[in-house]
């Protein structure tokens, strides 16, 4: 067992591993939503190790709702500075400043069985990915993963963006279920996705898939029909629609939606936001339908989130 998959054994504990400084920890405990933890270690210098992905599923058939799927990787070479200002410089290291130190980046994404319902509870289950988010395959498991060049890259999204407030809340949940869907394709698949679309196999075809979802995250409070998204990005609405379900395994409406519900999560129970003013940002026209759909993805209350 290498080190790197000893670490994402132990990533839920507490403090350092083997002596090593950790130097940033950020974590989500909001109920109904993805829990996750990242934190980042001081490397020592004898650190060898390969970028590691690990997926867990835990099944258990006499209580299903404790179910779940974790997904867990461990990156290394990457720099940290906790001065903002200069934390991405080039500058060799004086007295007062040793420079970026290199480190060891641990993040764990914990997804519940009640969580993943609402993706699979409208759709009909015909390839084993759906299976293992209904918690239809019967069996636990656990598998090991080298990462990607985009699994990577998302990774590096989550620990180098500028957002705060609000719009990280969003940027991060948008991160987090593109990790799930890659993960699921490489667990299942062994490898990773071909698009099965032509259009996407131009480069300029998946620049304005992700431009859309980019569009739609900036906007969540602004409803947008998908003929107006496709204006924004200059796609064809059918490619649009076939694209985004290739890219992203879900239709635009479902993301928008899910993404909505869950920012509307973070508004109530981080924020402590009334329902009324939730359902006000996010562009509903009055509070009973805001509250219907949050019931539906969700399957909580408005109310059940407040503090």
């Amino acid at each position: 067992m290498t080190v790197a998959q000893e670490i994402l054994k132990q990533v839920n504990a507490p403090h350092g591993f083997d002596g090593m400084a950790l130097l940033y920890s950020k974590e989500q405990r909001i109920p109904g939503s993805t829990q996750y933890h990242i934190r980042r270690y001081a490397a020592q210098d004898s650190w060898t190790a390969e970028d590691t992905g690990m997926f867990v599923y835990h099944y258990n058939a006499s209580t299903p709702k404790d179910n779940y799927l974790e997904l867990r990787f461990c990156i290394s070479g990457n720099r940290y500075c906790d001065n903002k200002l200069c934390g991405t410089c080039n500058q060799i290291p004086t007295t007062d400043c040793s420079g970026p130190l290199r480190t060891i980046d641990v993040f764990s994404f914990h997804f519940t069985s009640t969580f993943l319902h609402q993706f699979v509870h409208h759709v009909k289950l015909d390839n084993k990915k759906d299976d293992l988010l209904a918690f239809k395959y019967p069996e636990n498991f656990s598998k090991t993963f080298q990462l990607s060049l985009k699994k990577r890259a998302t990774l590096d999204a989550l620990l180098n963006h500028s957002y705060t407030g609000s719009l990280e809340n969003i940027f991060v949940n948008a991160k987090v279920h593109e990790l799930l869907v890659y993960s699921l394709e490489h667990v299942v698949e062994e490898k990773d996705a071909v698009f099965s679309c032509k259009f996407l196999a131009d480069e300029r075809g998946t620049e304005s898939i992700y431009q859309a979802r980019e569009f739609l995250l900036q906007h969540i409070g602004d409803p947008i029909t998908i003929k107006e998204l496709s204006r924004k990005v200059a796609m064809n609405e059918c490619y649009l629609k076939k694209g985004f379900k290739e890219v992203f395994g879900t239709t635009i409406f479902d993301f928008y939606q899910q993404q909505r519900m869950e920012h509307a999560k973070y508004l109530l129970y981080e924020k402590a936001l009334s329902v009324t003013d939730v359902s006000a940002l996010l562009g509903y026209s009055s509070i009973s339908h805001f509250s219907a759909a949050f019931k539906k993805h969700t399957g909580l209350k408005p109310c059940e989130l407040l503090n």
